[in-house]
């Protein structure tokens, strides 16, 4: 697998995203080892943009690791500054199977009850809504009123 090649402008766009996360990977003395690349390769599928914090001081060696693991894991080397390497790779699509008949599940609205009084705040009441509930405009939770059919459409069935 070849690293993925990006334009300096994408590069950029993604050192700044990466500019405010901690390292999720750590190297070790020991070097990049199997372990290691499992461990960036499962971080990489988790969050697609990670730091890495490499422990050994030779500089060249840490320029080295960025490059085998961009090549190996099929990634983008991004930034290497001082003892952090930056990796990307785009994240993969998930599947989601839910059933059709499936019913919206429960939100969570703020409703504001203002006072009689002008100058004092409004009260704001957090409120759970259900998939089978709705919020009136005096801002009470109903229940949802099943589907209305016509008389004339069930008598002709």
């Amino acid at each position: 697998m070849a690293a993925i090649m990006l334009t300096p402008a994408q590069r950029k766009d993604h050192r700044a995203r990466a500019h405010h996360l901690d390292p999720v990977v750590m190297i070790g003395n020991d070097g990049l080892t199997a372990a290691v690349a499992k461990e960036v390769e499962a971080a990489l599928q988790a969050h697609g943009l990670i730091k890495i914090r490499v422990l050994g001081d030779d500089r060249y060696a840490r320029e080295a690791m960025l490059l085998q693991l961009a090549d190996s894991l099929n990634a983008a080397p991004i930034q290497h500054i001082g003892k952090l390497l930056v990796l990307w790779r785009p994240l993969e699509e998930k599947k989601r199977i839910a059933p059709e008949d499936r019913m919206p599940g429960p939100r969570e609205v703020k409703v504001l009850k203002y006072s009689k009084r002008g100058g004092q705040r409004p009260e704001v009441k957090r409120l759970q809504v259900l998939g089978n509930q709705r919020l009136t405009a005096g801002g009470q939770v109903k229940r949802a009123k099943p589907k209305q059919r016509s008389l004339k459409k069930i008598n002709q069935t």
